[in-house]
This record gives structure tokens, C-alpha cells and sequence, in this order.
């Protein structure tokens, strides 16, 4: 058998160099990936040279199959035609093959790490002209070619891959959207919040517009106390201008609203002046005017307080033979005054609740005080004032008997005790004080029954007539 094997060998005469062929043929593939690993390692160096570091760039660049055999040169293999018998030199031919795989499968477990490492490095390459290196292979693998395993795939596809991935993302983004815009109008504004939020606008609208009406209102009010005022302002100026028309002519009755007297010449009791303003409620008061009298037997009653319930509050009164009185809250006090001689006379009168103390001013001099004159009780509010009338009751009842008969005038109340220094100005004209209760003017004081008003003397020439 081995004879025969040696016989059709040898009849074979390309047997040698075929299975030559076929073991160079199964090997370049393997070869070829092992020189373009060294090829594309760096720059001239090998994959191993430390200058192939993390931050290193690379270039690549693909080889030809056909270019391998030159890089890398197969293991000799004997000739056909030697000195050898054909069993030997078949023997050796098999030996031989069997070396060399074994020497290719060493090869290639040892360049293992060296592929893996090329194959990241991959990525970072660049081509000679600086554009990455995926441009050569892109050109590579738009001819068809798929010389390795791990290449990157085709860039239509990834690019193709791509496009559906982000389209994809899209459209799940959209719906994402789609549904917080559904959970946001339904979840977080429920169809009572938004009952609820439209009352609420509708009646800011409302009050809003009741602001405007009221402000609109008040405009109009405005205007037309603008307008009041204006006319009543009006009306005092021409009255003003009236008056000092009048005073030009020399046919006023009166110098100012305070210089004034009311004249009661007859003891009846119809005669008499009344003051508008009321008293408030008083824990003290102080009282002055200036009289003329000559009435006999007494001046009568200058003026008296009634309110309800006491007709005699405050009542100064001269009546028959007895001396001039000061009534408060019915209680007496006689004053050492003497005031019917016909003559201006100047008095006051001052009276305080606690201990009911009482002063006497005549001409501005102090004739006589006292106490327990109705102590701590306050002056009621709310009365009547008369000038010239004693009232059995509140502004009536009057007694012709009581009544005063002569002139007077500056006829004020204060709410305190004034000071004597204060009554001595007064009484010598050099200050003119108006009550801040009671004040001496025109249009507070009307006149009844045949009582009139004349221009009174000026204060230097009352004093003169002392």
C-alpha cells in the first residue's frame, strides 16, 4: 500500500507544490491581518513601541492581499525533484506543514492582545491626509470588501439606524409632552377650580367696576360742593363788598360784627335779646360784658341760663332794694357790685365747681370772691341764654318786674377761669379776647320785641365815661 501511495504520489507530480499553495493560501488571510496590525501600529514603529501611547495618533492605511507575500515570507519549502525518495520528501513536506501551523497558531495566540489593542486604537486613527480613518475604510467597504471581522458597519445602514432611533425618541417625547399637557388641564384645573376661578374674576370684575361708579360719585360730589363752595364764597364777597360800599357811604350800623350794642330802654317782658349758641357742659366759666344802666329801683336781670329742669342755672340779677345776685343751679351768692349809676361799667364774672369758688370783677378790678357757691356741680348743657329776661322756664315766663332795662354789649364766655392780668386788659381796652364759648358777635345775637341794635361806643370812650 504504501508502495501504490508512493506510486500515484509520484504520478502526481504537483502534489508538493499544490498542497504548498493551499497551506500558503489558508495562511494569508491571517498573515494579512498580522501585517496590517503591524502596518497601521504607528508611524514606522511596531505595535509594541512604547510611542503607541493613550494619546498617541495613528495612521492606517489598507494593504492589497497580493502585497503580503512580500512583507512577510512563508517558511521554504523543498523543491520537487530532489535526491530524496518521494516517501521521504512526502514525509518532510507533512512535518513541515505541521510545524508551521503549529508556529501560526503560537503566532496567533500571542498576537491576541496586540488585535485588541490595534482594533481600539482603530478608532483613534487618522488617514495621511488628517481626516479620521474611517474615511479609508468607508472607501474600502463602499467596493464590497469585508477583510475584517470587527470593521465598522456599513455608514448607510448606521446612519439609516440612526434616523429611525431619533425618530423614535421624537415620538416619545411628543406623547410625553402630549400627556403632561393632558394631566396638567384636567388634574391640576378640575372643572370646580375653574368654576371657582371664574366666580372669583367676576367678582373682582364687579367690585371693580362699583370702585369706578363710587369713585365717579365722589367726582360728582366734588364738584358740586366745588361748586357750592365757590358760590358761597361768592356771596360772602359780595356781601363784603356790600358792606364796604355801605361803610363808604357812612350808612352802616355798625363798625364791625362785634361793635355793637342791643338797647333795652322799657321794663316789660317782651323786650328782650337771645344768644343762638348753647353751652356745652362746664366745670368753670368766666363771664364779662359791658352795661349801662340807671334803673330804679334795681337794674334787673342783664341775663339768665335756664335748662330743662332749672330755670335758674346762671342768673345775674338786680331786683328791688337787694343787691346784684349770682344764681347757679339755683343757689345765691351776692356780689359787691354797683352798676346802677348810669354809667358804662365793665364786670365779670368767674365761678369754678370745685368748692364753688366765685370772683367779682368791676372795671377790671377784683371787689369781692367766695366759695360754696353750688360746689361740684357741673353747668348743665344744651339751655337757653336771654339777654335783658329772667325765665321762670326754658326761654319763657318772663317777669316784667325782673327785666333789665338799659344797654350793653361785649358779652362773652369762656370755659375757664380767666386770669386777673387777662380781665384788666379787657376792662382797659388794650386786648380784645372774644369768648371761646360764647363770642360777642352780630350774627349770634337776635333781638326781640322793640329790643334793638345800635353802634356802640368805642372802648376808649366807654372808658371815658367812668
Amino acid at each position: 500500500n504504501a508502495v501504490a501511495g508512493s506510486a500515484r504520489l509520484r504520478s502526481r507530480p504537483g502534489v508538493h507544490s499544490e498542497l504548498s499553495s493551499r497551506s500558503s493560501a489558508g495562511m494569508l488571510p491571517v498573515v494579512a491581518g498580522l501585517l496590517l496590525a503591524i502596518v497601521t501600529g504607528g508611524r514606522g514603529s511596531a505595535a509594541g513601541d512604547p510611542e503607541s501611547s493613550a494619546g498617541s495618533r495613528f495612521v492606517c492605511t489598507s494593504l492589497p492581499l497580493d502585497a503580503v507575500g512580500a512583507g512577510c515570507p512563508l517558511p521554504p519549502v523543498p523543491m520537487q525533484g530532489g535526491a530524496l525518495p518521494p516517501e521521504e520528501e512526502l514525509k518532510a513536506t507533512v512535518l513541515q506543514l505541521r510545524e508551521t501551523v503549529l508556529q501560526q497558531k503560537e503566532t496567533i495566540g500571542s498576537q491576541r492582545e496586540a488585535i485588541r489593542e490595534l482594533t481600539g486604537k482603530l478608532s483613534r486613527c487618522e488617514g495621511t491626509d488628517g481626516k479620521s480613518g474611517t474615511g479609508t475604510w468607508k472607501k474600502e467597504l463602499g467596493k464590497g470588501k469585508d477583510t475584517m471581522g470587527d470593521l465598522p458597519r456599513d455608514p448607510a445602514q448606521v446612519i439609516d439606524q440612526l434616523s429611525r432611533t431619533m425618530q423614535t425618541l421624537k415620538d416619545r417625547l411628543e406623547s410625553l409632552e402630549h400627556q403632561l399637557r393632558a394631566n396638567v388641564s384636567y388634574a391640576a384645573l378640575p372643572n370646580d377650580l375653574r368654576e371657582m376661578l371664574q366666580r372669583r374674576l367676576g367678582d373682582l370684575e364687579r367690585q371693580l367696576l362699583s370702585k369706578v361708579a363710587e369713585l365717579e360719585d365722589e367726582k360728582s360730589l366734588l364738584h358740586n360742593e366745588t361748586s357750592a363752595h365757590r358760590q358761597k364764597t361768592e356771596t360772602a364777597l359780595n356781601a363784603l363788598l356790600e358792606r364796604v360800599s355801605e361803610l363808604e357811604k357812612g350808612s352802616s350800623a355798625f363798625k364791625s360784627p362785634d361793635e355793637f350794642k342791643v338797647s333795652l330802654p322799657l321794663r316789660t317782658n317782651y323786650l328782650y335779646g337771645k344768644i343762638k349758641k348753647t353751652l356745652p357742659e362746664l366745670y368753670a366759666f368766666t363771664v364779662c360784658l359791658w352795661l349801662r344802666s340807671s334803673a330804679s329801683p334795681g337794674i334787673g336781670t342783664p341775663f339768665s341760663y335756664a335748662v330743662p329742669g332749672q330755670a335758674n342755672e346762671i342768673v345775674l340779677i338786680e331786683w328791688g332794694n337787694n343787691p346784684i345776685e349770682l344764681l347757679i343751679n339755683d343757689k345765691v351768692a351776692q356780689l359787691p357790685l354797683f352798676i346802677s349809676d348810669g354809667k358804662w361799667h365793665h364786670i365779670c364774672i368767674t365761678w369754678t365747681t370745685r368748692d364753688g369758688m366765685w370772683e367779682a370783677f368791676q372795671d377790671g378790678e377784683k371787689l369781692g370772691t367766695g366759695e360754696n357757691l353750688a360746689p361740684w356741680h357741673p353747668i348743665k348743657p344744651g339751655g337757653v341764654l336771654i339777654l335783658g329776661q329772667e325765665q321762670d322756664t326754658v326761654g319763657g315766663r318772663f317777669d316784667a318786674t325782673q327785666a333789665f332795662v338799659g344797654e350793653m354789649s361785649q358779652f362773652n364766655i369762656w370755659d375757664r377761669v380767666l386770669k386777673a392780668e387777662d380781665i384788666m386788659n379787657i376792662a382797659n381796652c388794650s386786648t380784645n379776647m372774644p369768648g371761646n364759648i360764647i363770642p360777642w358777635v352780630d350774627n349770634n345775637v337776635d333781638v326781640f320785641g322793640g329790643a334793638t341794635k345800635w353802634p356802640v361806643e368805642t372802648c376808649e370812650e366807654r372808658l371815658l365815661d367812668l
